[in-house]
């Protein structure tokens, strides 16, 4: 008799909606659709990436059902890891830092990760012990980057397959999309390419404090920066892709920086508006839709103009942050939209 063969894995990712949102859209002076990442089963866009990293390590593995994941990521990328890896069967161990804050460590262990182990005063030495202690022990074990691997932005770039399909093949006028380590953005880029859309106008958004992707492009050369200051910690790469940083030199592609105190008046206005409850990290790309930077950065839009925001998402994120963040952050009423036809704008107001 012949063999079986092994069952193709699941993808553990979903297709989420593409929307067409009235408030921003009146705040933004054009047409401006959310695609809603932050409806992942992990909560971000993190979700395709690791996702399908992990689908390829299982085809090409000899033995797929010994295979052990490693993270080393207390953020999204480890809550994905874990997630994707439940969905697929299989067990997925996270190390983090000393830092990382009980309520990710909660959700990562509630997710169905093996075991979380706290190590190391930064995410360096937590991923410095994964990769010399702990993965040399284990000969199936699989080491899950959080951005930099080929397999992660071939997964990211389903996003533009489903815009694609969701637009019915029409071609936005621009797209903006978060920065952190480039894995997004890198991803993004790939699937324009591949849907003939190469010539999309993007906005690359990052915070002034985890600004490695623009600082590059300024410096004219991949350079790691020196500390982390923002409070979107989910932007805190250090030092970007090369594959985003080669990306982000195209004539299409605008790297934009705004302060923290914009990337959280993107949250709460978000979730004002939107009903929608996501992470300065991706307060930084809908933030631009208020405060007249999408007219001033793409001049030629017009109301009929489309523009998709990717809601990267994030589970790093309370109700409490967000009041936290408006209290904090309030000068910045000051330079947002204030049109009474915009809800977020009476709601600030009360």
């Amino acid at each position: 008799m012949g063999s079986i063969a092994p069952k193709e894995p699941q993808a553990p990712w979903v297709e989420t909606p593409l929307i067409e949102s009235s408030a921003l859209s009146k705040a933004a002076g054009c047409r401006i659709f959310l695609k809603l990442e932050n409806l992942q089963p992990a909560g971000s866009f993190k979700s395709r990436g690791i996702g399908n990293l992990l689908i390829q390590s299982i085809r090409s593995h000899p033995n797929p059902h010994l295979i052990h994941f490693y993270s080393s990521s207390g953020g999204n990328a480890g809550l994905a890891c874990v997630t994707a890896a439940r969905t697929l069967g299989l067990p997925a161990s996270v190390i983090v830092p000393l830092s990382t804050k009980p309520f990710m460590i909660a959700k990562i262990r509630t997710a169905g990760a093996s075991d979380v182990i706290q190590l190391g005063a930064t995410w360096r030495e937590a991923d410095a012990y994964l990769r010399e202690v702990m993965l040399p022990n284990d000969r199936n074990g699989i080491y899950v980057p959080p951005f930099d691997h080929q397999d992660i932005w071939e997964g990211n770039s389903t996003i533009v397959e489903e815009l694609s399909n969701q637009l019915n093949g029409c071609k936005p006028d621009a797209l903006v999309c978060s920065v952190g380590g480039g894995g997004l953005f890198s991803g993004v880029m790939v699937g324009l390419d591949r849907c003939g859309w190469g010539n999309v106008n993007v906005l690359a958004t990052e915070t002034e404090g985890a600004k490695s992707l623009h600082a590059s492009l300024q410096a004219g050369e991949l350079i790691t920066l020196p500390a982390i200051t923002s409070i979107a910690t989910s932007l805190g790469a250090s030092r970007v892709a090369e594959k985003a940083f080669h990306f982000a030199q195209r004539p299409s592609v605008k790297s934009v920086t705004l302060s923290d105190a914009e990337a959280c008046m993107g949250c709460w206005r978000l979730a004002d508006d939107e009903r929608l409850l996501v992470e300065p990290a991706c307060g930084v790309s809908v933030a631009p839709c208020y405060d007249g930077c999408l007219k001033k950065l793409l001049p030629d839009l017009t109301p009929e103009s489309r523009v998709v925001v990717v809601v990267c998402g994030g589970s790093n994120v309370t109700l409490e942050m967000l009041v936290e963040f408006r209290a904090k952050y309030s000068s910045v009423k000051q330079i947002t939209t204030k049109d009474p036809d915009v809800p977020s704008t009476l709601a600030m107001s009360q």
